[in-house]
């Protein structure tokens, strides 16, 4: 049954957040006459008024209170009875990549092999010449023939073009003869680590399908987007994200395509970011995105030093450096990929039934040696330079926090905050560890939606009623975020997160661990004011309070007084981002 949030309001009293007015603070803009949810604390403020200047928050209070911020040039806005929020913040989603799939096949809901091939045939005719025949989205069990298509299927699309085929959650795919040709993988390449192509009958002959690691050594092959296509797939996303009421975005595996780091330089040259844009680079390129970083950082100096026009076009973001966004983005940390997909996911006990495919006591694998993730703790555990990892098993869980034990015992705690992407099932001794050490699970809650029903038949009752344990770190104290690691949801979602959260109900109407379910204010501060806490930025973001960014959103009602079931329908009205309209319905 939909349930109606019991948490009791607290009306936010000027006393609490409004100082008294200083000397030149007559603000820009006053929002009233609907619910303001400030987000502090535990529980529910709601605030009648707030007052924004130069882009950031002056005051919140009563109506009343506020008036002594109105002035002549005061822009009044009314809510009209909606309720306004702090902006929502992305936590793990990949924007860059997003912004590619824009321009690519549509592959979601594809009902069986001939409706794929159709769809790839007809984009074939929109593609540049030079550029790649690729579709994204489809899932390999939801198509009649319950599996990928293969090297030959998809060379009926082309014999000459390079076509190339990714499955929703991004780990696996496909390619033709002249994709694989372009990429330098023949029937003698062998698979590489935490990866596998898919071989013939012979045991060598690529088949087409390919997963993880293997799948990323042809995608990085991919010609680079540049110029108009670069500033294109960027700006689209953005919108997308605003239209989702995000004021912060993430790219949390820059480096995924070979053209990521340029494609973000060319955003910041040109200024063309509407959002915050926070970038976790791909392990294999931290480097490169650190050196690029500090070649801007130097720029950047040099040209407030006035000894040169060059522009500013990305953080600076090596560990020795001040982090800060420049034109709208920073560089925040490193991602690794430490195992796969729901049916990837690397455990430490057996399946209880098996992905189609696999054989045997099926545990899945690891993606990168131990000898890598320590070298990274080693190197940026007591740097603010963060390390998101993602993981779904809990035999994941176990080499991140092994790691982290072993940073912990040579440089001692910190408050690092390492991101446990995904952690779909965590043990409990595990979750002991992860309060330990400070680590921040981000759920992909929405992952119900597809998955919910499947990972109950793989991973069985127990675990996959334990899965994303939100209820048990919010009993903990444990800080937790919701994520849509958008492509992998068809889009940037975030009322959907929260309603999956709260619910936990998959299509087929089954509840995939009651105990674990949370009430609407937690599913929103998971969103808002601890999403600014995993990301660093909770002095600017995340809650409404005089002296943060007024990064805003307006929702057409309010989540914490409509059935529970329905927070996902909730329309986004408006997105501000530092007091100005990013987005806005219907415009």
């Amino acid at each position: 049954m939909p349930v109606r949030c019991p948490c009791v309001f607290v009306l936010v009293a000027c006393a609490l957040f409004a100082p008294a007015p200083a000397r030149g603070q007559t603000a820009d803009a006053l929002y009233s006459g609907g619910p303001i949810l400030t987000m502090r604390g535990e529980r529910p403020e709601v605030a009648e008024a707030l007052a924004v200047k130069e882009g950031r928050i002056v005051a919140v209070g009563t109506t009343a209170d506020l008036q002594a911020h109105v002035g002549t040039t005061t822009r009044q806005v009314d809510l009209a009875g909606h309720t306004l929020l702090p902006g929502f913040i992305d936590t793990h989603g990949h924007m860059v990549y997003f912004g590619k799939n824009l321009v690519d096949a549509d592959l979601f809901g594809t009902q069986d092999i001939p409706d794929l091939l159709a769809r790839m045939k007809k984009h074939a005719a929109k593609v540049p010449a030079g550029g790649w025949i690729v579709g994204f989205g489809y899932q390999a069990k939801r198509l009649a023939e319950n599996r990928t298509p293969t090297r030959a299927e998809l060379d009926t699309v082309s014999t000459t073009i390079p076509v190339m085929i990714v499955d929703s959650s991004g780990h696996a795919g496909a390619g033709n003869s002249p994709v694989f040709a372009a990429a330098g993988i023949g029937a003698d390449t062998p698979d590489p680590a935490g990866g596998l192509f898919a071989r013939g009958p012979d045991g060598k002959a690529l088949a087409g399908p390919m997963e993880e690691t293997a799948l990323n050594a042809v995608r990085s092959r991919r010609p680079p987007f540049t110029g108009k296509l670069a500033a294109e797939a960027i700006t689209g996303a953005a919108r997308t994200w605003a239209s989702y009421g995000q004021t912060t975005a993430m790219e949390a595996g820059l480096g995924l395509g070979n053209d990521d780091i340029d494609i973000v330089l060319h955003a910041i040259d040109e200024s063309i970011l509407p959002i915050d844009l926070y970038v976790a680079a791909k392990d294999s390129v931290v480097d490169d995105a650190l050196a690029a970083a500090y070649r801007v950082d130097a720029a950047v100096k040099e040209a407030a030093n006035g000894a040169g026009g060059t522009a500013a076009r990305l953080l600076a973001a090596r560990p020795d450096l001040d982090k800060r966004y420049v034109n709208r983005v920073r560089l925040g940390g490193v991602k690794f990929w430490l195992d796969g997909s729901l049916d990837t996911a690397w455990m430490r006990e057996p399946y209880t039934a098996n992905p189609p495919g696999k054989t045997g006591e099926y545990r899945a694998y690891r993606q990168i040696p131990d000898e890598v993730l320590d070298a990274a703790f080693d190197r940026f555990w007591p740097t603010n330079f963060q390390i998101h990892m993602h993981m779904n098993g809990d035999a994941a869980a176990d080499q991140a926090l092994a790691a982290i034990e072993k940073a912990v015992a040579k440089h001692g705690l910190h408050d690092h905050r390492p991101v446990f992407v995904h952690a779909s099932y965590l043990r409990d001794d595990q979750i002991r560890k992860v309060k330990k050490f400070g680590a921040i699970p981000s759920f992909l809650t929405s992952g119900i939606l597809p998955g919910g029903d499947a990972v109950a038949r793989m991973w069985g009752a127990d675990r996959a009623a334990r899965s994303m344990a939100a209820r048990t770190m919010l009993a903990e104290g444990i800080p937790f975020t919701f994520s849509h690691d958008a492509p992998v949801s068809p889009e940037p979602w975030i009322l959907t997160l929260v309603d999956c959260g709260v619910n936990r109900r998959t299509p087929s109407g089954q509840v995939i661990g009651p105990e674990e379910r949370i009430p609407p204010y937690a599913a929103l501060r998971a969103v808002t004011a601890l999403a600014a806490y995993q990301i660093k930025e909770e002095r600017t973001k995340g809650t409404l309070e005089p002296g943060k960014l007024a990064d805003l959103v307006i929702l057409e009602k309010n989540p914490l007084d409509v059935p529970s079931d329905t927070i996902r329908d909730i329309a986004v009205l408006e997105t501000i981002k530092e007091g100005k309209t990013v987005w806005r319905r219907g415009e």
